[in-house]
């Protein structure tokens, strides 16, 4: 159903969204616990490039779900 090409972007995609979910995980607080850190909440990484990040992944994956693999026409 899927060609080698489709497969290798695939792969692509899902490496895509794993480094945007990665990027937006974390946020513990490093000195106590009970105080809220704005600062690591709301940053530009997790809030920004994370989400940009996944949704590229997943047009991706979109891309390597549509493009029709080549044919050998011998």
């Amino acid at each position: 159903m899927f060609g080698k090409e489709n497969y290798l972007w695939m792969l692509i995609g899902v490496v895509i969204i794993a480094l945007g979910m990665f990027l937006m995980s974390g946020g513990r607080s490093n000195v106590d616990p009970n105080v809220f850190d704005s600062g690591s909440v709301y940053s530009a990484r997790r809030n920004t490039i994370a989400p940009i990040l996944i949704i590229n992944g997943l047009e991706e994956e979109m891309y390597a779900i549509f493009k029709k693999p080549k044919t050998n026409n011998a």
